[in-house]
């Protein structure tokens, strides 16, 4: 809530508190930008604000807002300083999954995320509160095939490489992860999809020591995003 009202990406047009709502800080700081911004604050009963919330986890505050802003992949391929780091997601349907994710990109120092528009997970309220307001500051383009977009992203000079457990080479060291370059992760149960897959430059392996086979989604994208910004800083 507090990174909606202060990204100012969308516009916000009412917050609504919980009548009775314990204080906190937080709460304090939302009511203050919500002031400064001039937005409307009510104080709602809690069966109101529950039956608005979408979400059993709203903590006793929620925002009427405009949705958010879909971004243009071209857009998102392009610039210099700091080059185009981008990640994708094949197939997701886990929301915590897909706002865990978005919190480590913008951390680690992504510009943009790319979200397949059908069999996957988009930015519901789970997934908004799981990324602890990354999703106001990470621009995310929304399309109709990953694999398609692969293509584009490679006509436009972004490198696309892909995660999976039976990639080829190690996800440390990777030089291309200095250009432009687009973090391409599976979904929780199969991975990559096979078109997916072929259309990456790069398919890499997160190596592991022990007896799992693989990471979750998630842990995944933490290592390599970390990774990507680790050379990018050396």
């Amino acid at each position: 809530m507090h990174e909606l009202l202060v990204a100012g990406r969308r516009r916000v047009r009412e917050v609504w508190l919980a009548e009775g709502a314990d204080p906190s800080p937080l709460l304090g700081e939302i009511v203050s930008v919500a002031g400064e911004q001039r937005v409307p604050v009510r104080r709602v009963s809690r069966e109101q604000l529950g039956a608005h919330a979408r979400t059993e986890s709203h903590q006793g505050v929620v925002a009427r807002a405009d949705s958010l802003p879909e971004a243009d992949l071209d857009e998102l391929c392009r610039g210099t300083t700091p080059p185009p780091f981008l990640v994708c997601l094949d197939g997701v349907t886990d929301p915590h999954n897909l706002g865990a994710v978005m919190r480590t990109a913008l951390g680690a120092g992504a510009t943009g995320a790319v979200l397949p528009r059908h069999r996957a997970v988009h930015l519901s309220p789970a997934a908004t509160k799981a990324a602890a307001g990354a999703v106001e500051h990470l621009p995310v383009a929304v399309v109709p095939g990953l694999a398609a977009a692969l293509r584009v992203m490679r006509d436009r000079g972004v490198w696309t490489v892909g995660l999976d457990a039976a990639g080829e080479r190690s996800v440390f060291g990777l030089d291309v992860v200095t250009e432009p370059v687009a973090l391409v992760l599976g979904s929780e149960g199969t991975g990559l999809s096979r078109l997916v897959r072929q259309r990456c430059d790069v398919v890499a392996v997160v190596p592991q020591h022990g007896p799992l086979a693989s990471l979750n989604v998630a842990a995944a994208a933490a290592v390599a995003c970390f990774e990507v910004a680790r050379r990018r800083s050396s």
